[in-house]
C-alpha cells in the first residue's frame, strides 16, 4: 500500500481530484510531465485498491470521470500534508 500511495503520480493524482471529479485530459494537464500510459496505470491501480471511482457517461464521445471515494478522500489529507512539507523543505533536501 505504501508503494502505491508514496508514488509521485498517485499522490499528485489524489491531490488533483480533491477538488472534485476530473476527466482524464484535465488530470493529464494538471499533472505536467505524466505520460498517458503512466496516468492510465496510476488511475487503474488507485481504482483497484478502492481510492478512485471511474464513472463512464454514455455520450459521443465517451465521457469518463475519475473521483475520489471516501477512502481516497481520507488519504488525501495526510498526502496533502506531506506535499506541503516537501514544498516547505525542498531547498534543504540534497
Amino acid at each position: 500500500m505504501l508503494d502505491l500511495l508514496a508514488n509521485k503520480w498517485s499522490a499528485l493524482a489524489i491531490g488533483a481530484m480533491e477538488e472534485g471529479p476530473q476527466r482524464f485530459g484535465a488530470l493529464q494537464r494538471r499533472l505536467e510531465g505524466v505520460s498517458p500510459k503512466v496516468l492510465t496505470s496510476t488511475l487503474r491501480r488507485l481504482e483497484e485498491k478502492g481510492f478512485v471511482d471511474r464513472t463512464i457517461y454514455p455520450a459521443v464521445p465517451l465521457h469518463v470521470e475519475y473521483a475520489l471515494t471516501d477512502l481516497g478522500r481520507s488519504v488525501a489529507q495526510p498526502l496533502g500534508q506531506l506535499r506541503v512539507w516537501v514544498e516547505d523543505h525542498i531547498d534543504e533536501i540534497d
